[in-house]
């Protein structure tokens, strides 16, 4: 089993709720019961990845519930997962639902278990699914339960924000409020001072001021603390006492933030080790408080992925205004093998080393698309973004005469180089009709970008992101291959028998020509990018014309082998978003 974080994959403090009280208080349509076959009574100690190709579960797994990564419902392997979980004593064993239902063997093996079979859909992902699971267990937990007797926080009612802020401003020795991830106040402490300007101005108008919200960002102070667990400190200044802060998670999810600020004394010695502790002890509260919107948000993301498939009577449910134009933005987490080596999703039968670093470079993926919605919304009021598996669409509010509303979100993903993101900005749609023409611009966007990292030479320079206005060309050029694909695969010629050489004998004849051209036909430039010599290069070519008649001097041989290779390039089974 593995962890996204550094937090156990159990929890001892209590109690645990049973599965059914566990599902209860997730968002509805996350997880669907395909067996129990001991009802859902069951009591559930934790939530955990599982990994079916690292070790081998042990009795630890007794009343987890474990989310198995990778494995459908319908594949071959899903009974075995299914019989380690249950011999190990797990809870519940999720699956991802695929297009094809499961088969008999998983039932029956199901029915002699006593392990609960759970299914995820294929719109939430495995940090979505452990991230609301996670929530829903720590909401469920009483009081007592949830803080130990040393807690700074003990005693407290379930919820109970403001009691929350007073006792850690106690603690702390200055002002505490309490925001959520779009920066707006949930609850604050006593004033027993007079407020610096900007506390004032924040619990005034409930919510950190928009120009506020700016300058954390462009100084990277708000990507800094919604990427760690640890506390932020922004020292005072001539404006604006010194502040600590610290993100309040459930699992790889942002509930909110606790802020702390001088209130008319320094903060105390150890007033950052207090926060992080209190940070850890909040959870319960802002996960109650998070519960009770969780399906109103829940229904606001679907309906922006209805409002982005063309149901346009979604959108007051999407919270968009009919008569305020609207851009998509679409990030993307990269396949395996996508730019400077970094790799994604994993494929069944590598090796562990392999899954373990993939693993890793998803949920800094997802950790990434993570900063992003929160930015959105933080950045740009009405904002209103909806996740897919890999992907994250925010639909961004143009102003008056704005044409590139999405740029911020751009530029932040060119700043990402610790994992392969792509992102791409369709064109501003007037209305609420127009948004699935901004999409399919957004997502052809991000098929170029991904295109050209793929090909890009070895330490070259490549925008991981751009505005659909930046790639004309290489979108039109997308459009057409798309409608040529079924006419070139039902044609010969010599660039199909060259390729089907290459992929028969893997021989590179196909790469020579196609970096000769791109090269614009200089041999030394391309047998630069090739590593290899100029001569042997030549001695491609040479054979190339010779066994195939692909000559890259005959215009009409280079047009066919631009089509060809490019077409050939393509994954016979392009990946999908899970």
């Amino acid at each position: 089993m593995r962890m996204p974080t550094d937090q156990p994959g159990r929890d001892d403090t209590g109690p645990g709720p049973s599965l059914g009280q566990l599902l209860a208080l997730v968002a509805p349509g996350t997880l669907d019961v395909v067996l129990a076959p001991r009802s859902t009574a069951v009591p559930v100690t934790g939530v955990a990845l599982y990994d079916p190709g690292e070790e081998p579960l042990r009795q630890g797994a007794a009343g987890l519930v474990l989310l198995a990564v990778g494995v459908e419902l319908a594949s071959p392997g899903a009974a075995d997962v299914l019989g380690a979980a249950d011999r190990a004593g797990a809870a519940a064993v999720v699956l991802r639902r695929g297009e094809r239902e499961p088969g008999p063997g998983l039932l029956a093996a199901a029915a002699r278990g006593r392990t609960a079979l759970l299914s995820r859909r294929p719109e939430h992902g495995w940090t979505e699914v452990l991230g609301r699971l996670r929530t829903a267990l720590a909401s469920h937990r009483a009081p007592d339960g949830a803080h130990g007797p040393s807690s700074p926080v003990a005693g407290l009612r379930l919820g109970d924000l403001s009691g929350l802020a007073n006792t850690v401003a106690d603690l702390v020795g200055g002002a505490i409020t309490v925001e959520d991830p779009q920066s707006r106040v949930l609850a604050y402490s006593r004033l027993d001072h007079e407020p610096d300007p900007m506390r004032r101005l924040t619990i005034l108008g409930q919510e950190v001021p928009r120009w506020r919200v700016a300058e954390l960002r462009e100084s990277g102070f708000l990507q800094a603390l919604w990427s760690t667990d640890d506390v932020v400190r922004l020292p005072a200044d001539g404006r604006y006492a010194e502040r600590l802060a610290v993100a309040v998670r459930e699992g790889s999810e942002v509930l909110g933030t606790l802020w702390a600020a001088a209130d008319g004394r320094p903060l105390a010695e150890d007033a950052a080790a207090t926060l992080r502790t209190a940070a850890r002890a909040a959870v319960p509260h802002l996960a109650h408080h998070h519960n009770r919107d969780r399906a109103a948000a829940g229904a606001r993301e679907a309906a922006v992925r209805a409002l982005l498939r063309g149901d346009v009577g979604a959108a007051p449910e999407a919270g968009i205004a009919a008569d305020r134009p609207y851009a998509v933005f679409l990030a993307e987490i990269g396949e395996v093998g996508e730019v400077g080596g970094i790799r994604g999703i994993g494929e069944v039968g590598e090796p562990a080393g392999a899954r373990d670093a993939e693993g890793a470079a998803a949920r800094a993926g997802q950790r990434v698309l993570d900063v992003l919605a929160l930015r959105a919304v933080a950045d740009r009021p009405g904002c209103a973004t909806a996740r897919a598996g890999y992907r994250l669409y925010v639909l961004v509010p143009a102003g008056d005469g704005e044409t590139d509303p999405a740029r911020g979100l751009l530029a932040a993903v060119r700043s990402v180089t610790r994992c392969a993101v792509f992102a791409g900005a369709g064109p501003v749609a007037s209305g609420p009709a127009e948004l699935p023409a901004s999409r399919e611009a957004a997502e052809l966007v991000v098929r170029v970008v991904r295109e050209r990292a793929a090909r890009a030479p070895e330490g070259g320079a490549v925008s991981a992101a751009a505005a659909h206005h930046e790639v004309a060309s290489g979108t039109a050029v997308l459009r057409l291959l798309d409608r040529l694909e079924p006419l070139w695969g039902a044609l010969t010629g010599p660039v199909h028998a060259m390729v089907a050489h290459d992929r028969a004998h893997g021989s590179a004849y196909g790469a020579s020509v196609a970096a000769y051209l791109d090269a614009s036909c200089d041999a030394g430039t391309a047998a630069r990018r090739l590593h290899v010599h100029p001569n042997t290069l030549r001695y491609r070519l040479r054979r190339a014309r010779e066994l195939f008649g692909v000559d890259p001097a005959d215009p009409d041989v280079r047009l066919l082998v631009e089509v060809g290779l490019r077409l050939a390039a393509r994954p016979e089974h392009p990946p999908r978003p899970r």
